[in-house]
C-alpha cells in the first residue's frame, strides 16, 4: 500500500512565527494580532496625518508634525478612552 502524502496544516506566520511550535497556537495568534496594530502607523490626533509610531511601552510620537503623547500600551487610544471622549462630546452638545 503507498503511503499518503501529509497535508500541510495552518501555520501562524509572520512575527509570532519566531516562537516556532511553542506556546500554542491561540496565543501566537494573539501575540500576531496585537503586533500588527502595534507595528503599524496610525493617525496623529493633532494633525491628522498618518504617521504615528510607537516610541516605548505607551508614548506614541507623529513622525510628521513631532507630537509626542501617551497611550496604550499596543494601540494609541484604548477603548477606554474612545467611550470617554465619546461621553465629553455628549456632554458638550448637550450644553449647547
Amino acid at each position: 500500500m503507498a503511503r499518503r502524502k501529509q497535508k500541510a496544516k495552518g501555520k501562524v506566520t509572520g512575527s509570532a512565527g519566531r516562537f516556532g511550535p511553542r506556546y500554542g497556537r491561540f496565543i501566537r495568534k494573539r501575540v500576531l494580532q496585537v503586533e500588527k496594530v502595534q507595528k503599524a502607523t496610525h493617525t496623529c490626533p493633532r494633525c491628522d496625518h498618518v504617521a504615528v509610531k510607537r516610541v516605548g511601552t505607551g508614548i506614541w510620537e507623529c513622525r510628521k508634525c513631532g507630537f509626542k503623547f501617551a497611550g496604550g500600551a499596543y494601540a494609541p487610544q484604548t477603548p477606554s478612552l474612545r467611550v470617554a471622549l465619546r461621553t465629553i462630546e455628549r456632554a458638550i452638545e448637550s450644553q449647547e
